[in-house]
């Protein structure tokens, strides 16, 4: 985490401007649609120079950008788990051990020509040197002493000069004992014939007359599997391909008796199988072993039992040897040191051989190969090792040694080459060190490659071959001397990514890593802990091996450790959080170390990332286990996790939630004090019901669920009670208060497009043509059969009697549709509250449910999908029941649902009829107030049903257990009490299973990736510094270009550079400050239109439910990577990436930036401001405060109370001098200072105008003005320190849309009586637009909105017939 880098004014300088962006480098190919589009006028345009370009660029680089991080990016899931093949699922050892000697010392065979002299030596004994009998026993003690030094613990049995009932004697005693182990049988054949090519060995009669051959049939059925055969004899190769012949003759024999059970073969005892043998042979089949003198005469033996000695023997016979002078065979056998002393000359090059050989495999097998060679047995890996030497020494001598199973070529690999360096190091010191006694100078092989390792890290890349020394690494880490280093570019090398790290482990790391955690080095920590993160984040089930060799102790030590820095601190977190997962040993070895202490003590670092894995720790820690969950509630754990619910940081305050979640998620019975804790939980997390961050909400319905999973039974009569509620009250029709046309695009004129659908990560809900509601409806609703229910678009009236819920009014209760969820939020405000029937209002189990009913609503698909599950869970359960209860008395209901008590954290007041208020916040908890009627009369408006569409699928119909029809009437009779008796059973363990949100596996793949890389967005020969580089330029140029002329004075604003009919009535239009791109908003959704080029870019849908419109727009990072902010007159915020170009809008983040808003048509809606600068969004409308959202922190910052009772109509807002200017319904435009205090933060108020004030504009310089126009058309000038007006201008009456130009001095005008008039400052009109050009002359109809350009002097005027045209100044100045 120390690497992190962060953007904006903070952020590291140096590297934004270290090189500057100049023209030369936009000649290069950078293949994006952006810049395909970089005009060619950018290239040649002599109007930048350099220093000004640069000026203008350091304001952009300086920008924040919102909604940028990887939480916005990102779809919030775990990484797809790598297939881990490391893990040896077949550990084996090698037990007993054969060694069969048939070598008739003095009397050679007679199918052997020997040479003379000829090579003698076996086992390094000269047999004629003492009598044969007494060298065959020596000979024989000595192979077992040279096996010995490989495996001490087998059982080994010699067996010289035997007979063939001898061997199978031998062979099947030593695998009955062995049992399923393996078993190594060693074959020196050099005192009898070759073996045959019929599949046979050979050995002696009892009186030594003869030869009998031994069939290796009889050998493998002796020997049986798992074995390791070793031949060293002449034409050796014959032997392996026999023996592969019978062994496939035996699977043969094996399927024929498992097919047929009569066949004489199946009556036999089945032969085992060989698949699992391993065979070495000294030579090919056609091949003699060499006969030199100087060799042993079992060379292929000395390889493989004794490979150092024979190593540098045939050293010394190379010619090479002479460059080292004084080294003679003698000497050799004189070196110091024993082969297990890794200080000593002889152990040392021994470390170095295995390091080398098991490098050279590792580069050359195939990974399954190599694990099952060089991993899964020790001795089978020391004599694979040694056969490598064995290919490299035998080959000088023509002599091919085989294996089975065949190994690539490995004799000329260049490790070989290192191996020579550093026996040439060895040997050249040996004559000092013998005769003057001189200490030895360990090699520098180790420091070497370790210096090899580290160039591959730096230059490494991903698609490159893996880096060859890994293998050495993992020796080094035995070397205390090399180890520091030797962690530290293992380290480096696993943060390459999981590749990496499964890489490390399929070497063979993990062994070592786990040994070092009993290391007490201080200086290692930081190292382990970062490895092991490493490896945790990619393979979870280490967790296992951690808890079993107590390493979990080094890490609760680590986290203890006030001195360790914060980074290393998460790490250690983050380690114990994968232990304490689901793994109930790791769980309790936790609690017992104190885990849950020293996790609470680190809850208030300043270290985000240490805040958020320290909560998920603790979630898991007591996610079903109440041991834990009870010495969490013994130190206040709950509510010391409280003040993380208004963390800064939306994943800590989401991994808070999550931890509250499994805190009242246990299933343990529940006493009185649990209950309590459980209820005072509830009501904390419900605070975050209006949360800015989708994943905060989402994480809280899943909280909330495991406590409705809790509480089933009083959930279900609260449920119930809610249905009963919504069924008897007849909700106040909308129909009068909404506009004509409900369904947004669907009219007649054949020119309207098919609305884009969208993916936003979920389907969104979309109402797009009636034809396609009509197909959605039909798909939810089915009726008893199955079958759809047809529905006409003439049901889709706004009146509330269209089918309140989904059909019939016999099934509306068995499932909630999104409508019926909506009305009931809006019943359990709007009717009496104490009427529910029974429910004390405050019940928390009631407050719980109506919070689910808001987050059902939520503007962010996945929250409320989550939400519409938790009910449909309950509304089921609740209906399903064997016995339905109706009505309750409020009698029952009291005793199931106890009101919440009023201990700390519990914030519930009840107030005479009103709703509860959370004594935190000035939001209520739900989203509604109830409000007097508002206009004469007139009923507040409703929501008109509403039905998730798009996608069609039958919501949430998968979540219902099988045993009943989906749909059916409910339990009608005796029959189906039967099947009911289990059904809540799996219905709770769907709730508990399914619903979770993915946060702590995305958080975890943070340890995954590479955190020590420079991101992306620093790297300056990056594709994307390079895009960002181009559209810093490309804003430079617009700003430049565009203030040339405005500077020369706009006297005309009347040519029409763009006209074309939107497919909606434009509401809000916005253009892109540095796009030709203008964005068109109607009453649900956006098109998006190219200015330049006339064309249209893009339509879809916005997502608001039917009964509200988008009353207003914003671009966010215009500057850079667009996004756009749409906000209705419900209180959504909706914001969009991914717009105006090939791929599917997507929707980034969407909340409730204002709650107890009630749409109404003449209302003000929502009005918001944006401030780049900041990342500040100040909102407000048709309520009485101004809220300020922070969206970095992605929470409200500030509420400033309006002080009136009209509707605030406009925001404008200067970041320099913290002021915002609003304007309001009553005419009077008010002025506050977001410094101070909510009391006295509003500095001025004028009321000079009349009437509604259709526009205020707080000028950005210094000394800005405010100017602002009321409907009647009066322009008003006010200095910010003085009361009255230092302006007016009269300008025409009705006004319906105003805008004033930020550079210009301009504003225009446009009203009821289909005119358009643009002023500049002095009041004078430049122009006056009354007819569209060229349309056929047709006379502009009645303007609904119109926008200035941030820079160009270009209006963009939409009218309520339609059309959207963009005017401008005359060409001349353009």
């Amino acid at each position: 985490m120390a690497r992190l880098f962060t953007v904006g004014p903070g952020g590291p300088k140096h590297v934004w401007f270290s090189s500057s962006p100049s023209n030369q480098g936009l000649s290069q190919t950078w293949d994006t649609r952006a810049l395909m589009k970089m005009d060619s006028e950018l290239l040649n345009s002599p109007a930048l120079c350099l220093a000004e370009e640069e000026e203008a660029d350091t304001s952009d680089w300086n920008l924040p950008l919102a909604f940028m991080k990887k939480r916005h990016s990102e779809k919030i899931e775990g990484s797809k788990a790598l297939a881990q093949s490391w893990r040896m699922k077949d550990r084996m050892k090698t037990v007993s051990v054969a060694l069969v000697l048939c070598l008739n010392v003095g009397v050679d065979p007679p199918d052997v020509v020997k040479t003379s002299p000829c090579a003698r030596l076996e086992c390094w004994i000269d047999p004629l040197s003492m009598s044969p009998q007494k060298a065959l026993e020596t000979i024989g003690a000595n192979l077992q002493k040279q096996y010995e030094n490989w495996q001490p613990r087998a059982r080994y049995k010699q067996s010289l000069d035997p007979t063939v009932d001898e061997v199978k004697k031998l062979c099947t005693s030593l695998r009955r004992n062995a049992k399923e182990e393996r078993v190594l049988f060693h074959y020196n054949g050099h005192g009898v014939p070759r073996p045959t090519v019929n599949g046979e060995i050979w050995v002696f009669n009892k009186n030594y007359t003869q030869y009998i051959p031994l069939s290796v049939y009889d050998l493998q059925t002796w020997m049986g599997s798992p074995s390791i055969f070793v031949y060293d004899c002449s034409n050796a190769g014959i032997i392996v391909k026999s023996f592969k012949q019978f062994a496939l003759q035996r699977e043969q024999e094996l399927e024929v008796a498992a097919i047929n059970p009569n066949h004489p073969l199946a009556q036999m005892p089945l032969p085992p199988s060989m698949k699992n043998c391993i065979q070495l042979a000294a030579c090919e089949a056609s091949e003699l072993l060499p006969m030199n003198p100087d060799l042993p005469a079992d060379l292929f033996t000395s390889c493989l039992t004794t490979p150092i000695k024979i190593a540098l023997r045939w050293f010394c016979m190379q010619k090479s040897a002479k460059l080292v002078p004084g080294v003679t065979l003698d000497l050799i056998e004189k070196i110091p040191g024993r082969l297990n002393d890794r200080r000593t000359p002889l152990g040392e090059l021994n470390w170095i051989f295995t390091a080398i050989t098991d490098t050279i495999a590792w580069n050359v097998l195939p990974r399954d190969l190599f694990q099952k060679l060089f991993r899964q047995d020790l001795l089978v890996a020391s004599l694979f090792r040694n056969f490598l030497l064995a290919e490299r020494i035998m080959r000088s001598y023509n002599c091919t040694p085989v294996s089975s199973p065949r190994l690539p070529p490995t004799y000329m690999h260049a490790m070989w080459q290192a191996w020579d360096l550093a026996v040439d190091i060895c040997l050249s010191q040996l004559p000092t060190i013998i005769e003057e006694g001189t200490a030895f100078r360990h090699s520098p092989f180790f420091a070497e490659q370790l210096t090899a390792f580290q160039v591959w890290l730096t230059m490494g890349v991903e698609n490159r071959n893996p880096p060859e020394q890994l293998p050495i690494v993992l020796q080094v880490l035995l070397s205390q001397v090399h180890r520091l280093r030797a962690l530290d570019l293992l380290g480096r090398f696993l943060d390459l990514g999981p590749w990496a790290v499964s890489l490390a482990l399929s070497v063979g790391i993990f062994p070592y890593v786990l040994k070092l955690l009993q290391s007490s080095a201080r200086e290692l920590r930081p190292l382990l802990v970062f490895i092991w993160a490493k490896i945790l984040a990619v393979d979870s089930s280490c967790q296992a091996d951690l808890v079993k060799d107590n390493g979990h102790k080094y890490f609760l030590s680590v986290l203890a450790d006030p001195y360790m820095p914060a980074e290393h601190r998460t790490m250690a977190v983050f380690i114990l959080a994968v232990i304490v997962n689901s793994y109930t040993t790791g769980q309790e070895a936790c609690l017992q170390g104190n885990l849950i202490a020293i996790c609470l003590e680190q809850l208030s670092d300043p270290h985000p990332l240490l805040r958020q894995w320290v909560a998920i720790c603790l979630g898991r820690i007591w996610q079903n286990f109440d041991s834990a969950r009870w010495c969490g509630v013994r130190d206040s754990a709950h509510e010391k996790l409280y003040s993380l619910l208004s963390d800064p940081i939306p994943e800590v305050r989401c991994a808070a939630v999550f931890a509250l979640g499994t805190f009242v998620g246990n299933s343990a019975e529940r006493t009185d004090h649990s209950t309590t804790i459980d209820h005072n939980v509830a009501m904390m997390l419900a605070q975050l019901i209006n949360d800015g961050s989708p994943v905060v909400r989402k994480e809280l319905v899943v909280a909330l669920s495991h406590l409705v999973v809790q509480y089933e039974s009083n959930f279900c009569t609260v449920a119930l009670q809610f249905m009963e509620e919504e069924k008897n009250y007849a909700v106040p029709s909308p129909a009068n208060t909404l506009e004509p046309c409900n369904l947004t695009p669907v009219r007649d004129s054949p020119a309207i497009p098919r609305l884009r659908s969208v993916n936003s990560y979920t389907n969104i809900r979309a109402a797009t043509t009636a034809r396609n509601l009509n197909k959605s409806l039909q798909n939810l609703n089915l009726n008893e059969e199955g079958g759809p229910v047809t529905f006409s678009p003439g049901n889709l009236s706004t009146s509330s009697s269209a089918s309140s819920t989904l059909g019939s009014p016999d099934n509306d209760e068995y499932i909630l549709s999104f409508e019926t969820i909506d009305k009931m939020r809006r019943v359990s405000s709007y009717s009496s509250l104490n009427s529910l029937i029974g429910v004390s209002f405050n019940s928390v189990y009631t407050q719980i449910w109506r919070v689910l009913l808001h987050l059902a609503a939520d503007p962010f698909p996945e929250v409320s999908d989550l939400s519409m599950k938790v009910l449909n869970s309950i509304a089921y359960k609740a209906t399903m029941n064997a016995r339905p209860q109706r009505i309750l008395d409020s009698g029952s209901l009291t005793q199931s649902a106890p009101a919440s008590p009023t201990s700390k954290g519990a914030h519930i007041h009840q107030a005479g009829g009103s709703p509860p208020m959370p004594s935190a916040s000035s939001s209520s908890l739900t989203n509604e107030v109830p409000k007097p009627p508002t206009r004469g009369g007139e009923q507040p408006p409703m929501r008109p049903p509403y039905t998730p569409t798009l996608g069609g699928q039958a919501p949430h119909s998968h979540q219902f257990p099988r045993t009943r029809k989906m749909f059916d009437k409910g339990p009608s009779g005796s029959e189906q009490a039967g099947d009911d008796a289990d059904d809540p059973g799996g219905h709770k363990a769907y709730m508990n299973a399914n619903l979770s949100t993915g946060l702590c596996d995305w958080s975890a793949k943070y340890f995954a990736q590479p955190v020590m890389k420079i991101p992306e967005e620093h790297d300056v020969e990056s594709q994307v510094r390079k895009e960002r580089e181009w559209r810093f330029l490309r804003n430079a140029r617009v700003r430049k270009q565009s203030q040339r002329i405005t500077q020369r004075g706009v006297t005309r604003l009347d040519d029409q550079i763009f006209i074309n009919r939107n497919p909606g009535v434009p509401s809000v239009v916005k253009f892109h400050p540095f796009n030709p791109c203008i964005a068109v908003a109607d009453k649900d959704s956006i098109c998006f239109w190219d200015w330049e080029k006339a064309e249209r870019l893009d339509y879809f849908y916005n997502g608001n439910p039917r009964y509200t419109r988008i009353t207003a727009m914003e671009y966010l990072n215009g500057h850079d990577y667009s996004l756009l902010l749409t906000a209705t007159d419900d209180g959504a915020l909706r914001i969009w990436k991914n717009f105006a170009d090939q791929r599917n809008p997507e929707m980034v983040t969407a909340w409730q930036g204002l709650s107890d808003m009630l749409p109404t048509t003449r209302g003000a809606g929502m009005v918001v401001d944006w401030e780049q600068e900041t990342g500040l969004l100040m909102t407000s409308g048709d309520v009485r405060v101004i809220r300020i959202w922070d969206t970095e922190r992605e929470m409200k910052v500030q509420d400033i109370p309006t002080g009136a009772d009209s509707c605030v109509t406009c925001l404008s807002c200067d970041s320099q001098r913290s002021l915002i200017a609003a304007g309001l319904g009553d005419g009077s435009v008010r002025l506050y200072d977001r410094r101070m205090g909510a009391n006295e933060c509003r500095v001025m108020t004028y009321r000079e105008h009349s009437s509604w004030v259709v526009k205020a504009h707080l000028q950005k310089q210094t000394d800005g003005k405010i100017i602002s126009v009321s409907v009647d058309g009066d322009v008003r000038f006010f200095e910010l320190r003085s009361p009255d007006s230092v302006n007016v201008l009269q300008t025409v009456k009705g006004l319906t849309a105003l805008d004033i130009h930020p550079q210009a001095n301009l504003f225009a005008c446009g009203s009821m009586n289909q005119f358009i008039a643009v002023y500049n400052s002095n009041g004078d009109v430049i122009s006056n637009i009354k007819y569209y050009d060229g349309f056929m002359g047709q006379r502009i109809g009645a303007i609904s909105c119109l926008a200035f350009h941030p820079y160009w002097p270009h209006l963009a005027v939409g009218s309520n017939d339609y059309y959207m045209s963009i005017y401008s100044a005359e060409k001349r100045l353009r």
